[in-house]
Parts: C-alpha cells; structure tokens; sequence
C-alpha cells in the first residue's frame, strides 16, 4: 500500500519561508534517493508568503520506517502544522 503524506505548515514570518525551505534541500534530495521513495518535495507556496508546502509518496510502510531512521532533517519551529498520512491502494492519471 502506497503512503502518501501530504500538506503544510507555515513559518513564524513570511521573511523565514525561503530560507526554512532552503534547509531541507538536502533532506528532500537525500529522500529522493532513498529505497521506497516515489516522490518528496517541501517547497515555498505560490500564494502565501509564511506556508511551505509538503508531499511525500512512499511505496510502503516499511519503506517509510527505513527512512525516518535515517533522514535527520533540519530544526525548526513551524506553526499551523497540517500534515496528515494517506494510505492509497494504487495510482491512475489524473
């Protein structure tokens, strides 16, 4: 079953956005490479200056275990945290 985590959170000001973003560059590229990893991306919104976009695709439980143990992401202080975890059975084309 694919894991799908998916949502966003935001910073403390809009100025922190980019540079929160930019700290997680090597996580997400460390995460594309991983085992399992269908597709990561934490990314700046396009219409809100405080909120950073996050998705995760994970081709199964297992994997996504495999890669917390390791991923060691950057700290930071976010607020209005909204990210949940999805179960998908399987993917068609939009």
């Amino acid at each position: 079953m694919v894991l799908i985590i998916a949502g966003h959170w935001r910073t403390r000001t809009a100025g922190d956005r980019d540079s929160a973003v930019a700290a997680f560059r090597d996580m997400v590229a460390r995460g594309r490479q991983q085992d399992g990893c269908i597709d990561m991306s934490i990314s700046a919104d396009t219409v809100d200056a405080d909120r950073v976009n996050v998705i995760e695709c994970w081709r199964d439980e297992l994997a996504l275990k495999a890669w917390r143990k390791v991923a060691k992401g950057p700290r930071i202080s976010p607020k209005g945290v909204a990210v949940q975890l999805y179960h998908a059975d399987d993917g068609e084309s939009p």
